[in-house]
């Protein structure tokens, strides 16, 4: 299999910004009007537009990004086998990532997505709706569209979700994976504007509250017995805590608690406001590993709250700054 990047696609490689958001803009015609996907839409697109290996038209293609907590005892891979949406190809969270790296799935390089994208034969122009467990509703599909987007690939939605697919009847299959049609698909570079590292998360912290600091705001997405230190982390030997000046919004306080989907954007704009999320500010998303932020993130997307350009996610989160921060700098806190 070869990979390779031609000077047409080196040119057509885009910032983050207004093209990410607007998926279609590459292609024909645009494939759905919003980064939400309904289930419905879905299915009606899929029957437009089937991710048919032989055709060259533009293709839907259904992703799941099934993933679990190292402390739930289920797999991704397990639920996908179980049930699925017809013709949908698994991403898998743990090995897409920087295997180097001592933290859990960090972004991978540029070569190794683009090897992924091949052997799950999704091409660059494929408009991709990634899906989550029918189990957890919205979960970690925000972080596989985040990682996509972040490589470039402007064509990308998020089901919402399925766990309502699955209610309305909508069709699935079970068993195991079928072969895939490989394909090519340039190597791209990865946005790092868009990613905080652990050194710009711990400037943001030393300078909390300072004179003259930028006001950065970081919205964690852990559950509040582990922002406040009470409850442990689900990674045996982690302290729990939070980081200095830091916003606790659980991830679930974005979902409706009955569908587990998305609440509509004058819901979430008003959950932010409640929250004291200034929208004038610059926003970096953290949580245990990298992926609830990414429901943090995506949220302030679809409520338009906020400058896109000014947002970030913490790739490491938690479970580095856990590691990594000096006893001396006190940049863990615990609150009753």
């Amino acid at each position: 299999m070869v990979i390779f990047l031609s000077r047409s696609a080196r040119a057509s490689m885009s910032q983050w910004g207004a093209r990410v958001f607007q998926p279609g803009l590459t292609g024909t015609r645009r494939s759905f009007s919003s980064y939400l996907v309904s289930p419905k839409e879905l299915h009606k697109a899929l029957k437009k537009n089937p991710p048919n290996k032989i055709s060259t038209d533009m293709r839907v293609v259904p992703l799941c990004a099934a993933w679990f907590l190292p402390n739930d005892g289920r797999k991704g891979l397990d639920v996908f086998i179980e049930q699925r949406i017809p013709k949908a190809k698994f991403f898998d969270l743990d090995k897409v990532s920087d295997q180097r790296s001592p933290y859990p799935h960090m972004l991978p390089s540029g070569k190794s997505f683009a090897a992924t994208m091949c052997e799950l034969g999704i091409r660059k122009d494929d408009t991709v709706v990634v899906y989550d467990t029918k189990e957890l509703g919205i979960f970690s599909a925000p972080r596989v569209a985040w990682t996509l987007r972040l490589f470039g690939h402007s064509k990308v939605h998020v089901l919402n979700n399925f766990k309502l697919w699955v209610e309305q009847g909508l069709p699935t299959e079970t068993g195991e994976i079928y072969d895939v049609e490989c394909c090519t698909y340039p190597i791209p570079e990865l946005d790092s504007d868009k990613v905080a590292d652990f050194d710009r998360v711990r400037e943001v912290a030393l300078d909390n509250s300072k004179d003259g600091a930028e006001g950065v705001q970081v919205l964690d997405a852990r559950s509040p017995g582990r922002f406040t230190g009470k409850d442990p982390e689900p990674r045996p030997g982690l302290s729990s805590g939070h980081m200095p000046g830091a916003m606790n919004i659980p991830f679930n306080a974005v979902l409706d608690p009955e569908t587990k989907a998305f609440y509509p954007s004058d819901k979430l704009r008003n959950i932010f406001k409640e929250k004291g999320v200034d929208p004038e500010r610059p926003v970096i998303s953290s949580c245990g590993t990298g992926v609830s932020a990414c429901v943090l993130d995506t949220a302030l997307e679809v409520a338009e709250y906020g400058n896109p350009e000014k947002r970030q996610v913490y790739d490491g989160s938690w479970t580095e700054w856990a590691q990594r921060v000096s006893d001396s700098d006190s940049l863990i806190r615990k609150t009753e």
